[in-house]
């Protein structure tokens, strides 16, 4: 099995994606046959960790003209709710960095129950102080899918996780992975961790169709489960168990856009999110896929923070990072204010990146 390194919560720094494994050592018996939804998952999320990777465009946010106009509107009393978020956030990086400090693979992959949710939370309450400090406070799940599914297709976020799908079900229009349909065939045809840009952006754009269908899914059967909502024949007055182009049309806008937001809440474990109960039993590089969920986190949290800090300004973010618990003050939290958050909101403005996701 391939071996990563530790990562310290000391540091802001990324493992670089590792070599998949070669075709000719994966197992092919009934374990792995097993195994395979699990592979399917990790190769989604090493995916999207690579192409972060191979994209290194966070120090483009500095040249994004939304992110050089960006201004806060927080006032006294909601800054003190932006400073819980942030702590919330950050105390769920941390305790996910902290996972691997056990070096036991039967312990790792039972960590998946709370490292899983641990990164979505991570990403969720980073997203919640995103929009809080331009005075938009929401908790509602749905609500913040939708916003930050907005400030995606806007081009908030830098190309490494600006890509969206939008449009109704068997019609989907991937955005902003322009590699994705050249090599969507080989990605397709085997269950190795992609290799190339090319293949990684083909498989986020599986991804995307993937968490798509879900949503256009669990949107369907909630309206044609109540009585109040389904949809019925206009002949008989029976709810309909077929829906027409034009429904799938009305269910996709009611949706809005699937963005890596809506990928990462993949990992949120519910009553109706059993994602996890993929990985009982199954032979995948649990270490790999920790590491992946690190690296994510880490920049989708960089990429909020950044936008805070311009918000706040340099002096007032310092203040907010030396009132945290020390734990967290001495940790990546403070790293990734020096070497990477300070020096994009401090350094003079200059032409626009000809990067930005567009």
């Amino acid at each position: 099995m391939t071996q990563i390194n530790h990562v310290s919560t000391h540091s802001t720094s990324t493992q670089a994606p590792l070599s998949p494994t070669p075709a000719a050592s994966l197992p092919q018996d009934e374990t792995w046959r097993k195994s395979i939804p699990a592979q399917v998952f990790l190769n989604h999320f090493f995916a999207m960790d690579y192409h972060i990777q191979h994209q290194n465009d966070l120090s483009d946010l500095a040249k994004f003209p939304v992110f050089q106009q960006f201004y806060g509107r927080a006032t006294d009393e909601n800054r003190k709710a932006l400073e819980k978020l942030l702590l919330n956030s950050w105390s769920a990086e941390y305790a996910l960095r902290i996972t691997p400090v056990v070096n036991d693979e039967q312990y790792l992959q039972s960590s998946l129950h709370w490292t899983f949710p641990q990164a979505y939370y991570s990403a969720l309450f980073s997203a919640r102080a995103f929009l809080a400090v331009q005075g938009v406070n929401v908790s509602n799940e749905e609500l913040i899918r939708k916003r930050i599914g907005n400030a995606v297709v806007r081009g908030y976020y830098p190309a490494s996780i600006g890509y969206y799908a939008l449009g109704p079900i068997n019609s989907y229009r991937i955005q902003r992975l322009p590699m994705a349909k050249r090599f969507s065939v080989a990605a397709k045809t085997d269950l190795l961790l992609p290799s190339r840009s090319g293949l990684a952006q083909a498989e986020l754009a599986q991804f995307l169709k993937t968490t798509r269908d879900q949503r256009v899914k669990a949107l369907r059967s909630a309206i044609q489960n109540n009585p109040k909502t389904a949809l019925r024949s206009p002949k008989t007055g029976e709810i309909l168990q077929k829906f027409s182009v034009e429904q799938y049309k009305q269910l996709a806008k009611q949706i809005g856009y699937t963005t890596y937001f809506d990928m990462l809440s993949r990992l949120r474990i519910s009553s109706t999110n059993r994602e996890i109960e993929r990985f009982v039993d199954s032979e995948i590089d649990v270490k790999l896929f920790h590491q992946s969920l690190v690296n994510i986190v880490a920049h989708v949290n960089a990429v909020h923070e950044a936008y805070i800090a311009k918000a706040l300004g340099a002096p007032a973010y310092r203040q907010l990072v030396a009132k945290l618990p020390a734990y967290l003050q001495e940790s990546f939290v403070r790293e990734r204010m020096n070497t990477l958050i300070l020096p994009m909101i401090e350094q003079r403005p200059e032409e626009p990146s000809l990067r930005m996701a567009a």
